[in-house]
């Protein structure tokens, strides 16, 4: 601001409005004009003219004042010109507020200090209580209560910077925009829109960290409670103003939960690899892709994107813009242990450590915003003072407490890295021992102790460790890593004040097991040679690999296919795979066509999908219907009842098949059955090069990256079999393949014709998808299968119902034609 007056100065509520863009090249119309305020209005004074300092204080630490009134928290005053999003959503005024709270009357200060100082000016001293004005004691009662609510005091106040514009505002344009086909504006919108996003985590994060303060310790008697809770309320204005100077008005920032779902899936990077790729720019492009597919490893379409630019543009590194530092360096460091290279694992590992033990940090940091409270999500809920403070805390202490799977989970997954804080020390014992560093290789050991004290194999080692440096030192005086012991202390009091709320308070709490053994460092290096000849009588260095979990149950096939016309086709050993069978003439041509028939005159588009028409592609439209839907329009007649009865029959036939040739020993109950046609959408096939179905297990959540197949929800882990029984062959694509773990192998593939079936065990064994169907439609019978009668299909208990009561209309109580062992 020049020296002869105040300038141009913006007063604004920062709102959720999208900002303008602005061409630089393009002139921009002139600035409102600003209406000028009296010094007197906004207690603006001039410094006397000196070497260094001259003209008016600097606004950016004015408080404004207007006749007494003060700005309620919805205002932010910002000096300057108006910003781009200040000029587009007010370009005839730089004045605005927020609806609510308006502008309120607040009591004088306790003295009239001056808006700013000049450089080298003295603070005034506040007035005698005898010269006090009418009104003291309300400013007396300010004066006691200062200390409690006022920040420790620091050096002057920078200028705050520039809030962020909103995220979705911006992610919402940046999507029209490559929609519409503007390309450049995708990319503009969409890059601010993760720049403000990071922007908004970073400013809550440092606001998080920079007003933290030792907590005041409770005292007895009357008022001991004060320091405490005077601790917790300079905290919270100094959160709040922090977060006001650098984030404006905290509406602007309430996404919706979609919204903020899609950036935790790195959804815009989708749009962004899009838009860079119509632009040419296939580095980024390449980069925007891989980013995305990190989060989304089942999305087959990308990872083929990403093969095609690493063709089109060369790139061989492909950049994660969302990575996070500590998870990189610990994969970086167990690549350099498994090639032995021990110096660059250290390296690595130590980073990671440090890395983790940051983000550790962060993470409770952000767990400290605000919480809902699902169970008290109505008006009617009153708690009182202590009551509402550990509702708070606790939901608060959970996610803390959680910040150990979070920190060790990859993105887009759901479970986290076993063992994995653990593990780094693992990998750092024994990495220190091959570069003969002793001392740290037992320090790191007995780290890893703190985690598993019982561990045999460990503790092997850390024996050795010690005989090595007994001649020159005493081995007790070396002890595990203070964070490490630190960070258990810690957990396990949360895990304490977390058993004691569940207990006491109602809170409901179940302790996860955070570091499973089975998580374990997996060698296959040799022990250095002389090692146990040298120590025959003393403790030897242990590398043994640790047993894999084994399956639940017993594998087995090659059962009886109990009806002659039903043709064996493949096995597991053929299929190249396990508990894996095709089969053909499971049923018949003239039963194939009937279904058909049944399938065109009752599925409804998206039925079994959640109402969508396309789950799995945009490029092919999906039909479906249950059982019990096929028999109630068969007893309403709206399509003819032995047809809706086939589609009953052929599914009991394939469920008792597949229980006698896999020998279960136990009953195979249905968990789901659903007839579902894909249909290729005319116009959107040219170029195809996703799937119909992507790669997936039925049982688990297939994770390629780690080789691994994770049981747990929204993955119906209850499935212990599955099979197809295809119904037609007049369409093209559509070939139901099995893969290797990785998602990519393909290690079988079935072309679907009528009759035939494929069946397997719904485990992380058999990952399966199916390729494109690019003409026609594709119809099969679906079934999924449990060995648990706790999971049988709800309907399919129904449809028994309206079976037997058909067959006691038409056939007589001694014909019933029902699966016995479905009996409940």
């Amino acid at each position: 601001m020049g020296a002869g007056g105040l300038g141009r100065a913006a007063l604004t509520r920062a709102g959720a409005e999208l900002p303008a863009e602005r061409d630089p090249a393009r002139p921009q119309p002139p600035a409102a004009p600003i209406p000028r305020a009296e010094p007197a209005a906004v207690g603006l004074r001039r410094c006397p003219p000196r070497s260094g300092a001259g003209g008016a204080c600097d606004p950016a630490r004015v408080p404004l004042r207007v006749a007494g009134w003060w700005p309620s928290p919805g205002w932010s005053f910002t000096p300057g010109r108006p910003s781009e999003e200040q000029a587009a959503r007010s370009p005839s005024s730089t004045w605005s507020r927020s609806p609510a709270p308006r502008l309120q009357p607040r009591e004088p200060r306790l003295h009239p200090a001056p808006a700013c100082l000049c450089p080298g000016e003295p603070r005034p001293a506040a007035p005698s209580a005898a010269r006090m004005a009418p009104g003291w004691r309300s400013r007396l009662w300010g004066a006691l209560l200062l200390p409690l609510l006022g920040q420790a005091a620091g050096g002057p106040a920078e200028p705050p910077p520039q809030p962020p514009p909103p995220f979705d505002a911006l992610f919402a344009r940046g999507v029209e925009a490559c929609d519409g086909g503007d390309y450049a504006g995708a990319v503009r919108w969409l890059e601010r829109a993760l720049s403000s996003h990071r922007q908004l985590r970073e400013a809550r994060l440092r606001c998080g960290l920079g007003c933290r303060e030792p907590p005041g310790r409770l005292g007895p008697g009357a008022g001991g409670d004060l320091p405490f809770f005077g601790s917790v309320l300079r905290r919270a204005r100094c959160l709040r103003e922090c977060e006001g100077r650098r984030l404006g008005a905290a509406s602007r920032h309430r996404a919706s939960e979609e919204v903020r779902a899609d950036f935790q899936r790195r959804v815009p990077y989708s749009y962004l690899q899009r838009a860079y790729m119509q632009l040419n720019q296939l580095e980024e492009a390449a980069d925007a892709a891989h980013t995305f597919f990190m989060a989304n490893p089942e999305h087959m379409e990308m990872q083929q994107d990403i093969e095609n630019y690493k063709t089109m543009a060369g790139k061989v590194h492909l950049v994660d813009r969302e990575a996070k530092p500590h998870m990189e360096n610990y994969s970086a460091g167990v690549k350099h242990y498994d090639q032995e290279e021990y110096v660059l694992a250290i390296e690595s590992l130590e980073r990671a450590l440090r890395g983790y033990y940051t983000a550790d940090v962060e993470c409770r940091v952000m767990c400290e915003g605000p919480q809902r409270f699902e169970e008290y999500e109505y008006l009617e809920y009153k708690a009182d003072l202590y009551e509402a403070i550990a509702d708070h805390y606790m939901q608060i202490l959970v996610c803390q407490h959680e910040c150990v799977r979070e920190l060790a989970t990859r993105p887009g997954r759901l479970s986290p890295i076993e063992n994995y804080l653990p593990l780094h020390y693992d990998y750092l014992q024994f990495a220190y021992y091959r570069v003969g560093e002793y001392m740290k290789a037992l320090e790191c050991a007995k780290s890893y102790l703190l985690f598993h004290p019982d561990d045999e194999a460990v503790l092997e080692n850390a024996d050795y460790y010690k005989s090595l440096l007994e001649e020159a030192m005493d081995p007790e005086t070396i002890k595990p890593r203070e964070e490490a012991a630190k960070f258990l202390r810690r957990h396990k009091l949360e895990s304490d004040l977390l058993q004691t709320g569940a207990t006491g308070l109602g809170f409901a709490y179940t302790e996860p097991t955070y570091w499973r053994r089975s998580g374990a460092r997996q060698d296959e290096h040799r022990i250095p040679s002389g090692v146990n000849s040298e120590l025959a009588d003393g403790p030897a260095l242990s590398l043994e690999k640790k047993p894999a979990p084994k399956m639940d149950r017993e594998l087995r096939e090659g059962g009886s296919l109990l009806y002659s016309d039903v043709k064996f086709i493949y096995n597991s050993q053929q299929l190249n795979g396990t508990q894996r069978v095709l089969l053909d003439n499971v049923i018949s041509e003239e039963e194939c066509r009937e279904l058909r028939r049944v399938a065109n005159g009752i599925m409804l588009a998206g039925d079994g999908y959640r109402g969508k028409t396309s789950p799995h592609t945009p490029n092919e439209k999906f039909e479906g219907a249950t059982v019990l839907k096929a028999l109630k329009f068969g007893y309403e007649g709206r399509v003819p009842l032995k047809s809706a009865r086939l589609f009953y029959d052929v599914s009991e036939k394939a469920r008792r098949i597949v229980e006698s040739y896999f020998l279960l020993n136990s009953t195979l109950y249905f968990s789901y059955t659903h007839m579902v046609c894909r249909t290729a959408l005319p116009g959107q096939q040219e170029k195809r090069n996703d799937l119909s179905h992507p790669i997936h297990a039925d049982n688990c959540l297939l994770d390629p990256e780690a080789s691994e197949c994770w049981k747990e929800p929204p993955a119906y882990t209850f499935r212990d079999y599955s099979a197809l029984l295809y119904i037609n062959t007049d369409f093209e694509g559509g070939e139901f393949i099995f893969t290797e773990m990785d998602a990519k192998t393909v290690t079988a593939s079935i072309k679907p014709k009528c009759g035939r079936m494929i069946s397997f065990s719904s485990g992380g064994e058999n990952p399966h998808g199916v390729k494109a169907v690019t003409k026609g439609q594709r119809c099969a019978v679906a079934l999924w299968f449990t060995l648990d009668p706790l999971y049988r299909e709800l309907e399919r208990i129904q449809a028994d119902e309206v079976i037997a009561t058909l067959d006691q209309e038409h056939l007589g109580a001694n014909d019933l034609n029902i699966n016995p062992k479905d009996e409940l």
